[in-house]
């Protein structure tokens, strides 16, 4: 495996942190939108979810590749006063499970804070780097 001179430490770490920003960004939407229940076009709000892609060959940094929606089913509650309430009562709530979705938010957390990690260390290795050189 050739290693991609483009992509140091500090590149891979920082491409991670900005990934997984955006991927606590999709997250936090997600959680924000879990009552939604008409974004605009008559339907519920949609969950979202981050992919990730390579950026670049061989070893390299990570990127948001796209956003894509969930299509599963939508819950269906009965509130016969709702606003956006069918013929018989219920409305269509998103697909929002706000337990996975603190799960998700844990894990892109530790994701970010693993690349600080990486930062971290690499400086303290440039800092005894540079002090046995003195």
């Amino acid at each position: 495996m050739e290693v991609n001179s483009n992509f140091g430490p500090i590149d891979i770490a920082i491409s991670g942190l900005r990934a997984q920003e955006r991927n606590i960004n999709v997250i936090s939407s997600n959680v924000a939108n879990a009552q939604t229940t008409d974004t605009g076009n008559g339907q519920p709000y949609r969950r979202q979810e981050a992919v990730f892609k390579l950026d670049g060959d061989g070893i390299g940094g990570v990127k948001l590749d796209e956003l894509s929606s969930d299509m599963s089913d939508f819950q269906q509650i009965l509130k016969p006063g709702h606003p956006n309430a069918d013929a018989q009562g219920y409305v269509s709530m998103p697909n929002v499970n706000v337990p996975i979705e603190m799960m998700s938010l844990n894990v892109a957390a530790r994701a970010y804070e693993a690349n600080t990690a990486v930062l971290k260390r690499y400086q303290t290795m440039v800092e005894t780097t540079l002090e046995l050189l003195r």
